[in-house]
């Protein structure tokens, strides 16, 4: 009787601690084989403003709108002059769908146009894709406004 015992016991613990074990990251995120990323998880269509750090000038404000897969950038060098450059042209998602790069009129990639997409946030990458480090890490988020 003791061993029917002892076996039920030692059944129900390993059962219980099993069943309390915490999922894997990968369990987590991973919904009817649907990856959640920026792309599909977020609202990430809209505007997104704030002022860029500049070398020669005291900043570049600068707005993006998303939607769709194409945006609208509009940027004034502070500081230089008054003048709007606009441009629009598509975006592309990374494989991730994390990150995007902002295309030329020609739809070629040029290097310095990636962000990541964030909730309500696009932050700028240097020039070979990585986030800015550092001090001055912030002045390459820009905010969603709408």
């Amino acid at each position: 009787m003791k061993r029917v015992f002892f076996a039920v016991m030692i059944a129900a613990l390993t059962l219980g601690m099993y069943s309390c074990k915490p999922q894997s990251k990968s369990e987590q995120y991973i919904d009817s084989d649907i990856i959640h990323n920026s792309r599909n998880s977020i609202n990430w269509q809209g505007t997104y403003t704030g002022t860029l750090p500049c070398a020669d000038c005291t900043g570049i404000q600068t707005a993006i709108t998303l939607s769709d897969s194409t945006y609208v950038l509009e940027t004034v060098y502070l500081g230089k002059s008054k003048k709007v450059f606009r441009e629009s042209a598509k975006f592309f998602w990374d494989a991730d769908g994390s990150k995007i790069t902002l295309a030329n009129a020609d739809n070629a990639a040029p290097i310095n146009r990636q962000y990541i997409v964030g909730e309500g946030t696009l932050t700028q990458l240097d020039n070979e894709g990585n986030s800015v480090e550092g001090e001055h890490a912030e002045m390459y988020i820009l905010h969603k406004n709408s």
